[in-house]
């Protein structure tokens, strides 16, 4: 075998190694949203339903969404209580903005996958943050202007009045179609050899999980450092560091594709802490992910009535406003970027305020602000 030969075949395998990690990758996302909505899934249920108050409505969104980890999901079931008529338009609107904060805890909980790992931490942390951070300032911007002008309820109203009568599709994500199996057999291989409670159950579900996101990530970074480094910065100075248009774009059609903004995202991670990209570049496809985990829900909801339709057009509006505020203005588009880095480079001086991030985010505040308004409401 000559050298050439040689180096073909070591990037054939390098190749075939990225692909099988990065099917463990999603396998262990998949089973850690199996496991968390094991957890909590008829909590969240509960949750959405207990509220009129648009304030607290935005947590039940942050909290029932970081529960089951999917935004997906919560909008789902928000589609099915408006439909039904146990919520109504008005009051859901503020739990579909909560949700969209709540989806970013998948890639943060990702981003911990590195923290062994100084400098690969601190970047993907703040590449994971950095979602967190554009959904909460476009959460703080068009909230009190939702609350004061029914902006979003009427957008929603009129565009779902103009496309109840086009019929909608339903359609399967190719990513979840691919883990399936893998997950159903990890679930199977654990109920039928262990004997146990549902929780427990659950808990060495995702124990699993995240023994193969670390073991995934860890691999799949080193392997992606070797391979495209050298040819990275040519890829991304043509496509995506010269148009961010195009990378918004990129970013939307693939998570319509998967169907999931949080895998989007996720897959981001590795590539941002092996420094193959930048906080800058990968900004434009965090907005147009999304966008695009909004689409293939209103597609699917145009076969409901037309409160269902409503609110999946409330969240497609609002995912877009809150780009055309925000992007096109420079100093505004920094801030998301800026205060990411700032928190990542204190966050890795002192592990201890990662957790206390993701939890007191995710967790905490939400349940404060819930609890604290039952007992104002007695």
């Amino acid at each position: 075998m000559n050298i050439t030969e040689s180096k073909a075949l070591s990037k054939l395998i390098r190749i075939i190694s990225i692909l099988f990690f990065l099917y463990l990758f999603l396998v262990s996302i998949s089973l850690m949203s199996h496991a968390f909505k094991g957890f909590g899934s008829g909590f969240a249920e509960q949750l959405i339903t207990t509220t009129s108050n648009p304030f607290v409505g935005l947590f039940i969104g942050i909290l029932a969404t970081s529960i089951i980890q999917s935004s997906g999901t919560t909008t789902s079931m928000v589609v099915a209580f408006v439909a039904s008529g146990i919520l109504s338009v008005r009051s859901a609107i503020p739990i579909i903005m909560g949700a969209n904060i709540g989806t970013t805890v998948t890639c943060t909980l990702v981003a911990l996958g590195h923290i062994t790992r100084k400098e690969e931490f601190k970047r993907a942390f703040g590449g994971s943050i950095m979602h967190d951070l554009f959904n909460i300032l476009t959460v703080i911007i068009l909230f009190p202007i939702e609350m004061s002008t029914r902006y979003l309820e009427k957008a929603g109203i009129f565009l779902s009045n103009a496309f109840n009568d086009i019929g909608g599709a339903a359609i399967t994500s190719p990513i979840k179609l691919i883990v399936k199996p893998a997950v159903n057999f990890v679930d199977s291989v654990v109920r039928n050899y262990i004997n146990t409670s549902e929780i427990t159950l659950n808990i060495i579900i995702l124990a699993i999980a995240l023994a193969l996101l670390f073991m995934s990530l860890y691999n799949m970074t080193r392997v992606m450092k070797a391979l495209v480094m050298e040819k990275a910065d040519t890829v991304f100075d043509k496509v995506i560091r010269k148009n961010a248009i195009l990378a918004m774009f990129m970013g939307m059609l693939f998570t319509a594709t998967v169907r999931s903004s949080s895998i989007t995202t996720s897959i981001l991670v590795p590539l941002i802490a092996a420094g193959i990209l930048q906080l800058e570049h990968s900004f434009p496809i965090v907005l147009g992910a999304n966008v695009g985990t909004t689409i293939t829900a209103m597609i699917a909801a145009l076969t409901g009535n037309i409160a269902g339709i409503t609110i999946a057009f409330v969240h497609l509006v609002f995912n877009l406003t809150g780009i055309f505020i925000i992007y096109p203005l420079k100093q505004i588009r920094r801030i998301p970027v800026v205060l990411a880095r700032f928190i990542a480079e204190v966050c890795t001086r002192r592990k201890a305020l990662v957790a206390a991030y993701v939890l007191g985010m995710f967790y905490l505040l939400p349940l404060c602000v819930i609890f604290l308004s039952k007992i104002l409401k007695k």
